[in-house]
């Protein structure tokens, strides 16, 4: 796995906070950088894809361990 430059921690977060942490982060970064978001929102598995689609970024991957969401999504340009 590529190395990640930022994470977040929106576990025990419902809909649509984790959206909105995602938002706030990605805010500072820059295009090419990876930010990983951990989630136990299920909903979280469509509204962040969703979310980057909207706003040109990428996602890279969806991780699932028990109940917690890996996403990790790549900064697009603004």
């Amino acid at each position: 796995m590529a190395r990640v430059d930022k994470m977040i921690d929106a576990r025990r977060l419902l809909c649509p906070l984790p959206v909105i942490r995602t938002q706030d982060a990605v805010s500072d970064m820059q295009p090419g950088q990876l930010l990983r978001v951990r989630a136990t929102d299920p909903g979280a598995k469509n509204d962040i894809p969703a979310w980057c689609r909207i706003h040109g970024h990428t996602v890279e991957s969806i991780e699932e361990a028990g109940e917690e969401i890996l996403i990790t999504v790549r900064v697009g340009e603004p």
